[in-house]
């Protein structure tokens, strides 16, 4: 994963996460935290109402818990650099398990030591149904110069 530096990892390079449960307790820290109180999160007799039959966590919550599933580190990854193309294709209801697919699709070389690195990235429920996808892209480090070059070992 991106506990790799950009130049180790290859295209096509696969990685599955472990799961994620999502609870209760998220969903209202999550609707505090955004100022985000719709009632298809928050009112389970007016979510009871909608096509989703119950309340659903926000796509943006669970976009959230992606992210912390990606593994990068302080030496490898710089920041995100940003997400193309995101959808939110299927609910995330409480008590779903979800976890992170990712895929490397592509890499391109900066002259400054880093590189841009775009993942295939597929949150995906116990049922092995994706419920959000786009392109995450990371800005990344190249491996450094070990510094050894020249001397004897």
């Amino acid at each position: 994963m991106p506990d790799r530096y950009f130049d180790e990892i290859e295209l096509g390079q696969k990685w599955v996460t472990k799961g994620r449960t999502i609870t209760e307790a998220d969903v209202v820290n999550f609707a505090y935290l955004s100022s985000d109180w719709h009632s298809i999160h928050t009112d389970g007799e007016y979510a009871a109402q909608t096509s989703f039959g119950q309340r659903i966590a926000h796509g943006f919550l669970v976009l959230s818990v992606a992210t912390g599933m990606v593994p990068a580190t302080r030496e490898t990854v710089l920041a995100l650099y940003g997400l193309d193309r995101v959808r939110f294709v299927a609910p995330v209801f409480i008590g779903d398990t979800v976890h992170l697919e990712m895929e490397a699709i592509d890499k391109k070389e900066r002259d400054d030591g880093t590189g841009v690195m775009g993942f295939d990235f597929r949150m995906v429920n116990q049922r092995d149904e994706p419920v959000i996808v786009c392109v995450y892209r990371l800005w990344m480090n190249k491996r450094p110069a070990s510094g050894k070059e020249g001397h004897d070992a």
